[in-house]
């Protein structure tokens, strides 16, 4: 993009981008739970239709129309009211305003709005439904992992008494 010819000199040292486009990720890898704010998020806005796949986006915000054979490995979904996702989708956590058609499974917690309507299947660990927020199709709720064995301090490997 030109700068505009009556805009002020840059000093040297000033940087090329704009203050309101965020710098590129540094080399080191992100933390896997980073706040919303930090999360690599993809918006298809209001009047927006997409169709197709989804790769390295944490977070998904569709307030417009999405159609996806099958995203895995977002952090976060989020369909505003008015907003249309179709297709197949897993997620930790899911907000749904607008409709979802298809099959939606969270890792962690659902939440369906008062305008949300989930069509299809529906999986969770957690649901959460506001009065109005409608799913019509199957829910199913996924179980608690197994808990981990937990961890010896001591291995006895054998019988110590030595034949006393």
């Amino acid at each position: 993009m030109a700068r505009s010819p009556f805009a002020p000199p840059m000093p040297p040292n000033a940087p090329m981008r704009p203050a309101h486009i965020p710098a590129p990720p540094t080399a080191a890898a992100p933390a896997p739970y980073a706040e919303p704010s930090d999360r690599r998020t993809l918006v298809v806005g209001r009047g927006i239709s997409v169709q197709g796949t989804v790769q390295e986006a944490e977070r998904l915000v569709v307030e417009g129309t999405m159609e996806a054979t099958m995203i895995n490995g977002l952090i976060e979904l989020i369909i505003t009211h008015g907003g249309v996702f179709k297709g197949e989708v897993e997620v930790d956590e899911a907000e749904v305003a607008g409709t979802v058609d298809g099959t939606l499974t969270a890792r962690n917690t659902l939440i369906v709005r008062s305008t949300g309507r989930v069509l299809g299947v529906a999986r969770c660990r957690r649901l959460q439904v506001e009065d109005g927020g409608q799913i019509t199709g199957r829910i199913e709720m996924l179980n608690n992992p197994a808990p981990a064995p937990a961890a010896q301090d001591v291995f006895i490997l054998g019988d110590h008494s030595h034949g006393k």
